[in-house]
């Protein structure tokens, strides 16, 4: 690992001293034990994974506005904007450090802003609905046909115990439970609909 003092560190990537100054500050600037020295690889590193990708033109025009500095030995020095330094060539990746990965954060936030406008057009062309609402009408459904096949008996005793024969017993039953389910599925229906309109 190689340590620089923040002036070398500047010197070496080609940077004003006021640049370090301003990684320092957002915390993007990884330093040795003693407090004085930067970690160069792991501060590339870090300022790899927290770069934001939208001003790599502006990287790359400093880059170039850098090498014509030095070709012709200008003497002004201004810091790149948000620069992310290219990796170390040969050896090992540097380690990553307990940085925000600006990429995997912002790449999260267009997945789960996709996926949000998706859902929201879904349920304007209406082929979604409110998970709530269907299940408040599904429980009103299943309550209503409970109600209803639960108090058919009371309804239908007096005439049933008049009754002699079974093949008579069993068409009127048919009959009542018929009526019953098909109500119960027009008033379930009823409710479904008014839940997919919510």
């Amino acid at each position: 690992m190689a340590y620089l003092s923040k002036k070398a560190f500047a010197d070496s990537q080609g940077w004003a001293p006021s640049y370090v100054s301003k990684l320092a500050s957002q915390g993007r600037l990884v330093m040795a034990s003693d407090g004085k020295k930067v970690d160069v690889e792991a501060t590339l590193a870090k300022i790899g994974k927290t770069a934001d990708p939208s001003k790599a033109g502006v990287a790359d025009r400093h880059r170039a506005a850098r090498i014509k500095r030095e070709v012709y030995a200008s003497d002004s020095d201004e810091p790149p904007q948000d620069v992310a330094p290219a990796p170390p060539v040969g050896g090992p990746p540097p380690a990553l450090m307990d940085a925000i990965d600006f990429q995997a954060a912002r790449a999260a936030k267009e997945y789960y802003s996709a996926l949000t406008i998706k859902a929201e057009y879904e349920r304007s062309c209406g082929n979604t609905v409110e998970r709530q609402a269907v299940e408040a009408a599904a429980f009103r459904g299943g309550r209503l046909m409970r109600d209803s096949l639960l108090g058919l008996p009371p309804q239908i005793a007096n005439e049933l115990a008049n009754m002699t024969d079974s093949w008579e017993i069993e068409r009127y039953l048919a009959d009542r439970l018929r009526q019953v389910l098909t109500d119960a599925t027009r008033l379930g229906e009823d409710e479904l609909k008014k839940a997919m309109k919510a």
